[in-house]
């Protein structure tokens, strides 16, 4: 017990609060974590593994659970004639929220847990994974979002269609411009707790704190949700919109949809930009 308290000592003290900034700070010390290489564009033996394979079914069941518990969890609040006597909004946005917890902390060593376009195309801009699985990975979520949405669909129709299905849409009051900036912002949030919580030179220099790196994704996404909901329902999410706009299959479903793809992706984009350029400036660090 002596040897772990030592241990536990010696990591919350080994890097002093007075360290070397900006360029000075490339190169003074040895480092104590690993980059990992990027990822090729493409990987055509993945195509031959089944680990690859495995991974896309994660991404379909993590993502059909996903749907399936969240949409529920709308559809009891719309059900309700009164908000006070359902979970509300809140109940709603932790439903989301401990779903992405909950489901990346079951799948992370499969295929990441992503659970989200957005997030496999923000990691694909960072080099975090081939095109070849991004793609896969993609369409393994929508269809995973398709088959959540459909079962709710399936257990109580009249609800579900009734209910608006639990599909996005840019509420009245706001302007589709209003929407795009808050998928743009709510996804950012998100993609940038991603990369955050799974960054090597966090995971090693924080390592004497049991930081669980699902927690902070999941809570992410439940702010998003408790400060979106009233704009568009909070997307943050192509698949669970696509997944969603599909099975509710009415006209104004659609009307809007082109946000909850654009806004993610562009927000997601921003936030690997971000971290890689300016958070872990890897471009401009020496490759020796």
């Amino acid at each position: 017990m002596e040897g772990k308290e030592e241990d536990v000592r010696l990591g919350a003290n080994r890097y002093s609060e007075r360290q070397p900034i900006g360029t000075a700070a490339q190169g003074t010390e040895e480092k104590d974590y690993k980059e990992p290489p990027p990822a090729p564009l493409f990987e055509a033996e993945e195509l031959t593994s089944w680990s690859f394979y495995r991974a896309g079914i994660a991404e379909f069941v993590a993502t059909f659970l996903f749907l399936y518990i969240s949409i529920l969890t709308v559809m009891g609040v719309s059900k309700s004639p009164s908000k006070c006597a359902t979970v509300g909004i809140q109940g709603i946005a932790w439903s989301f929220g401990g779903m992405i917890f909950a489901l990346v902390y079951c799948t992370a060593g499969i295929s990441g847990g992503h659970i989200n376009p957005a997030v496999t195309f923000g990691l694909f801009l960072a080099r975090k994974l081939s095109l070849t699985r991004a793609l896969f990975y993609m369409v393994m979520q929508c269809l995973g979002a398709i088959c959540g949405a459909g079962v709710v669909k399936g257990f109580q129709q009249t609800l579900y269609m009734g209910g608006g299905g639990g599909a996005n849409a840019v509420n009245p009051g706001y302007t589709k411009g209003d929407g795009l900036g808050a998928e743009i912002v709510g996804t950012f949030v998100l993609v940038y707790t991603v990369f955050s919580a799974t960054d090597a030179k966090r995971s090693a220099r924080d390592s004497h704190v049991p930081i669980l790196a699902p927690l902070p994704i999941g809570f992410a996404v439940f702010l998003v949700h408790l400060a979106t909901i009233p704009i568009t329902g909070t997307g943050i999410n192509p698949a669970r919109s696509l997944g969603a706009a599909i099975v509710y299959n009415r006209s104004h479903a659609w009307n809007d949809h082109w946000i909850f793809w654009v806004g993610p992706f562009i927000g997601a984009a921003l936030a690997a930009i971000y971290h890689v350029v300016i958070i872990r400036a890897i471009p401009f660090k020496s490759r020796d």
